[in-house]
C-alpha cells in the first residue's frame, strides 16, 4: 500500500559547514529562503537553527530565530517549522583544571535552550534525548534538564521531536511519555552515523524502531555519505526522512550540493522510486494531529 512520505529538511546546523560548502545558509534571510526553497522541492518540515551572520558560528539569539520564522511564515508558506533546542549542551574539559569548563563550552539552563519555542510557537521543536560523546567533546542532556524543557515545550502547545542517538535515549524518551511530560504517542526522530552514537546501518535503523511505542510516528537520518542510504531504508521500515545540508554537504560523491532543495529532490526521487508518494504540509499535520496552524 502507498503511503504519504514526509521529508524534514534540516537547512543549516551549527557544524562549521559553511566553509566547506558555500551553499550552507548563514544570515536569517539566506536560512528562511533555503527553507522556501527546500519546501517548493518537496519539504514538508524545516528544522532550524541559526547562525552569528558576522562569524558564521552557532548562535542562540533569539532575534535571529524570529526573524528566520517571520520570513517563512510571511512568505505564505504551509511548511511546518521545527526550531532546534540543541544549542547550550556543549561541554569540553578545561585543560588546566577538568573539573571546570573549557573555552569553548556552551551551557545553558533549560528555559535558556527553550525560550525561542516558547516565545514563536513553532509547529515543532526539537528535543535531544539524552548525553553522548560527540566528537571530542560532550553533549551535555541530563534528565532532570531534559524535563524541564520538555513541560515548557508541552505548556507552549509544540510538538516535541524526540531526537534519540542511541537506545538509552529512546528508553528516556519512552519513560518521559509514560510520566506525561511529552503527549503520546510522540514523535522520533532516529540519528545515525554521529560518533559515537547509533551507526548508520540497517540493523541499528531497525533496532530502535522496533524500541519505539506502538503508533509513533518516526523519522531517521544519516550524516554524511550515510545520507541517502539512509532515506531508502527509512522508507522501507515505514519511517519518514531527514535530509539537508545540516547532516550532508555533497548530493553524490564528490560533488557539493548546490542547496537545500536539491538534497530535497532527491530524496523524493528515492520515495516515488520506492512506490510511496511525498507528503504535502497539509498532510504531515494529519499524520502529526496538528492543526492547520501554530502561529
Amino acid at each position: 500500500m502507498q503511503r504519504k512520505v514526509i521529508i524534514s529538511c534540516a537547512v543549516t546546523g551549527s557544524a562549521d559547514t559553511p566553509s566547506r560548502n558555500p551553499a550552507v545558509p548563514v544570515t536569517p534571510e539566506e536560512i528562511a529562503n533555503s527553507a522556501l526553497d527546500a519546501a517548493k522541492a518537496g519539504a514538508a518540515i524545516v528544522h532550524i537553527h541559526v547562525r552569528n551572520p558576522k562569524t558564521t558560528k552557532p548562535s542562540m539569539d533569539a532575534a535571529l530565530y524570529r526573524e528566520v520564522v517571520e520570513r517563512i511564515r510571511a512568505s505564505g508558506s504551509d511548511v511546518l517549522i521545527n526550531l532546534t533546542t540543541g544549542p547550550g549542551a556543549r561541554f569540553t574539559h578545561d585543560e588546566a583544571d577538568p573539573s571546570k569548563p573549557g573555552p569553548d563550552s556552551v551551557l545553558k539552563s533549560p528555559e535558556d535552550r527553550v525560550r525561542h519555542v516558547v516565545e514563536l510557537k513553532p509547529d515543532i521543536c526539537s528535543l535531544d534525548m539524552g548525553s553522548l560523546n560527540m566528537g571530542d567533546r560532550v553533549f551535555v542532556n541530563t534528565p532532570k534538564h531534559l524535563q524541564a524543557m520538555a513541560v515548557a515545550i508541552k505548556d507552549a502547545g509544540v510538538m516535541p521531536e524526540l531526537e534519540v542517538f542511541e537506545t538509552g535515549h529512546l528508553l528516556l524518551a519512552k519513560r518521559f511519555i509514560e510520566n506525561g511530560y511529552v503527549k503520546p504517542p510522540g514523535m522520533f526522530q532516529i540519528c545515525l552515523g554521529i560518533s559515537w552514537g547509533q551507526p548508520a546501518t540497517t540493523e541499528a535503523m531497525a533496532y530502535m524502531r522496533n524500541l519505539l511505542p506502538p503508533d509513533s510516528l518516526w523519522f531517521a537520518f544519516g550524516i554524511s555519505l550515510h545520507q541517502f542510504p539512509m532515506v531508502a531504508q527509512t522508507v522501507l521500515l515505514g519511517g519518514h526522512p531527514r535530509v539537508g545540508l545540516e547532516d550532508n554537504i555533497y548530493l553524490e560523491k564528490g560533488k557539493l550540493a548546490s542547496s537545500n532543495a536539491a538534497l530535497v529532490e532527491k530524496a523524493a526521487k528515492i520515495i516515488e522510486v520506492l512506490g510511496d508518494h511525498v507528503a504535502t504540509p497539509k498532510d504531515a499535520r494529519q499524520l502529526l494531529g496538528l492543526a492547520a496552524t501554530n502561529v
